[in-house]
């Protein structure tokens, strides 16, 4: 999201608390622009008003909800799992096995030296060029500390205490929403970011909440591609949620 100038966002177009960020290059998908509609979150019913845009394809960041109005593109959509059908592929299956000697601590999203060091691990070895990759300690509490709903810091540790993976993770009505992840680069053959949704629907079958959201999936970047691993999805197409099988989200 580009950054809001003194006196709000830059070339920003209001609609009642709805602005929108000025054109810039995608992140994900070379050669196209982005524009995203955002609007401030905070004070009482704070997380009724998370749960409805979420339930409209909104992402939270800190205080600011967003969602993709790109000009010439619509590539990104919103993805979540119906936890109840979900059935791990044997696939999926060997990550959880592979990852057995993991479990989960759920703790308040607090800042610390240890979380941090994971975090800059996980940034200067997968997203070294996003733009996270400048995220200092003050900025990493602040994308910790800052959250205005109900937020809760994910934990993965091994028998020793080692923190391997945490997920800063949203927790509405209707199920949980993995804000932000960040895990051990060095050992892919974990598949800690798989693992971690894994872990997630668990965790929201234990709540009694409906879905994971996964946030954007967007067909053609690499980046994304994990999230096609999961069946079935719902993606929202237009005010509706639609179910898709694996091999069916294009």
């Amino acid at each position: 999201m580009s950054k809001p100038s003194a006196g709000g966002p830059r070339s920003a177009t209001r609609l009642a608390t709805f602005a929108t960020t000025e054109r810039q290059p995608c992140p994900y998908l070379a050669g196209r622009d982005e524009r995203r509609l955002f609007t401030l979150l905070h004070g009482a019913g704070a997380d009724a008003r998370h749960e409805t845009l979420m339930q409209a394809g909104f992402r939270r960041s800190q205080n600011v909800l967003y969602r993709p109005v790109c000009p010439t593109c619509d590539a990104c959509r919103s993805v979540r799992i119906p936890v109840a059908e979900h059935r791990p592929s044997r696939n999926l299956k060997k990550i959880l096995k592979r990852n057995a000697d993991l479990h989960l601590v759920v703790t308040a999203p607090q800042f610390s030296e240890e979380h941090y060091r994971l975090f800059r691990r996980y940034i200067e070895r997968r997203h070294h060029d996003g733009g996270m990759s400048e995220m200092d300690r003050g900025s990493f509490r602040r994308m910790l500390e800052s959250s205005p709903v109900t937020t809760h810091l994910l934990e993965f540790r091994d028998a020793a205490g080692r923190l391997w993976a945490a997920s800063l993770t949203d927790e509405v009505e209707s199920g949980l929403s993995g804000v932000y992840k960040y895990f051990e680069p060095e050992t892919p053959a974990r598949s800690l970011g798989t693992y971690v949704i894994l872990a997630h629907l668990d965790e929201a079958r234990r709540r009694g909440r409906a879905y994971v959201y996964l946030g954007y999936w967007i067909a053609g970047s690499p980046k994304m591609a994990y999230k096609g691993r999961f069946s079935p999805l719902e993606v929202l197409a237009g005010t509706r949620w639609r179910r898709v099988e694996a091999g069916d989200h294009d």
